[in-house]
C-alpha cells in the first residue's frame, strides 16, 4: 500500500500540470486601491439644527408662492363642459343612444343647446371626452401594427399578429388593423352661434395641427408609390366598427387623408386613465377686437355614430382656453402649496422644539 500511494505522487510530481498546482494561490481579497477598499472620499452632512430648519424654511418660501402662482394661473383658464351622453330621457340625445345599431345605415342626428356665461378670448380648444373607456388595457394597447402605420406595404397585406382579432375581415387584411383602430371615435360635432336675431352662425373649426408634429410627419404615412390612396389601399378592407375606409376619412384634404388623417392619428396615441380627453378641434381667435367666443346662447349638433351605454361610459364635449402651463389643471398649484405649507410648518415645530431642548441642555452643562 506503502509503494502503490509513494508511486502516485511520484507520477503527480511528474505531471505538466503538477507546476499550476504547486503555484501561489491566487487570493480573493479585492485589490487593494481606494475605490474596492472604499477609501473614496465621500461628503457626509452632519444634519444640525442650523442647516435643517433654513432648509424647511427656504422650501416652504419657494414652494407656496409658486403653487399660488400656479392655482390663479389655472383657475384664469375658462372651460365649458357639456355631456351629450343620452343616458337620462332629458338629454337632447337620448333617442339616439337608445335606438344606435352597428347594422343600420342611417346616422341620427341631436341637437344640444347650451349657454356660455362668459366670453372666450384667444384660442380656443374643443375636446371631446370619455370616461370608463379603459385605453390603457395591456391587450388594447399592444393592438396595432406601427409597420402598417408607418406605411410599410408589406405590413400592409400582412399585418401583425398582435392585431387579432382586428387582423382580417372579409378575407382581406384589415388597414388600419387592431383595437385601437377598430374603436375610433367618429362622432361629429358642429357649433353654432345663436344671435340676437335668432340666426344660427356656425363656428368654423379647424381639423389641421391638433395631432403632434413627431406623430403627423414621422410614426403615421400613407402607404408609397401610389399618389391615389383608393388604389394604395387597394385589397384591404376596413375596421369592423368603420362605418367607412380608410382613404375616405377626408378625401376633400389628401394630406389629411388616409393613415395621416389627424383624427385618427390623435386617437391613435392611447390614454393612461379611463376619463380622459383629446383633442377634436381649435378655434381660432378672431383678427378683429370681438371675443372669439362671445357670450351667449350656443347649438352642438351632434351626429350619432359612438355609442357608450353599453359599457357604462359617458361622452361629453369641452370647450376649453390655455394658458402657459396648458390646459386647466389645479393639482400642480395644489401640490406645491401642500409640500411648501407642510414644509413651513415642520420648520415651525421644529425651531419650537430646538428652542426648548437646547436651552434644557445648555443648563445641563453649567457646573455647579
Amino acid at each position: 500500500m506503502m509503494a502503490s500511494s509513494y508511486n502516485a505522487k511520484e507520477e503527480d510530481a511528474n505531471h505538466p500540470g503538477a507546476a499550476n498546482h504547486a503555484g501561489v494561490v491566487k487570493s480573493k481579497k479585492p485589490d487593494n486601491t481606494a475605490f474596492k477598499q472604499q477609501r473614496l472620499p465621500a461628503w457626509q452632512p452632519i444634519l444640525t439644527a442650523g442647516t435643517v430648519l433654513p432648509a424647511f424654511f427656504v422650501i416652504g418660501l419657494i414652494f407656496i408662492p409658486i403653487g399660488i402662482g400656479l392655482y390663479v394661473t389655472s383657475n384664469n383658464i375658462k372651460e365649458f363642459e357639456i355631456d351629450y351622453t343620452g343616458a337620462n330621457i332629458d338629454n337632447p340625445c337620448y333617442n339616439c343612444a337608445k335606438n344606435f345599431s352597428w347594422n343600420s345605415t342611417a346616422q341620427c342626428s341631436c341637437i344640444v343647446p347650451f349657454t356660455l356665461e362668459q366670453p372666450f378670448e384667444s384660442n380656443v380648444f374643443m375636446y371631446y371626452g370619455l370616461s370608463n373607456f379603459y385605453q390603457n388595457h395591456r391587450r388594447y394597447v399592444k393592438s396595432r401594427d406601427d409597420s402598417q402605420l408607418n406605411g410599410d406595404r408589406s405590413a400592409l397585406t400582412s399585418p401583425s399578429k398582435e392585431c387579432e382579432p382586428y387582423r382580417t375581415g372579409e378575407g382581406s387584411p384589415i388597414a388600419p388593423c387592431g383595437a385601437i383602430a377598430n374603436s375610433l371615435f367618429n362622432d361629429t360635432l358642429q357649433l353654432y352661434h345663436i344671435d340676437s336675431n335668432g340666426t344660427f352662425n356656425e363656428i368654423p373649426l379647424v381639423k389641421k395641427g391638433i395631432a403632434w408634429w413627431t406623430d403627423k410627419h414621422v410614426k403615421f404615412r400613407n402607404p408609397g408609390g401610389n399618389n391615389n390612396l383608393t388604389v394604395a389601399f387597394q385589397g384591404t378592407s376596413k375596421p369592423v366598427n368603420w362605418r367607412k375606409p380608410v382613404f375616405e376619412l377626408d378625401p376633400e384634404d389628401p394630406e389629411n387623408n388616409g393613415f395621416i388623417n389627424e383624427d385618427f392619428i390623435v386617437w391613435m396615441r392611447t390614454a393612461a386613465l379611463p376619463t380622459f380627453r383629446k383633442l377634436y378641434r381649435i378655434i381660432q381667435k378672431k383678427p378683429s377686437t370681438t371675443p372669439t367666443l362671445p357670450s351667449g346662447k350656443y347649438v352642438l349638433n351632434v351626429t350619432y355614430n359612438y355609442p357608450v351605454l353599453s359599457f357604462d361610459g359617458r361622452k361629453r364635449m369641452i370647450l376649453s382656453t390655455i394658458s402657459w402651463m396648458g390646459g386647466k389643471n389645479p393639482f400642480l398649484g395644489i401640490a406645491y402649496i401642500t409640500v411648501g405649507s407642510i414644509c413651513f410648518f415642520l420648520g415651525v415645530v421644529l425651531l419650537i422644539i430646538h428652542h426648548k431642548y437646547d436651552n434644557r441642555n445648555n443648563s445641563a452643562d453649567i457646573p455647579n
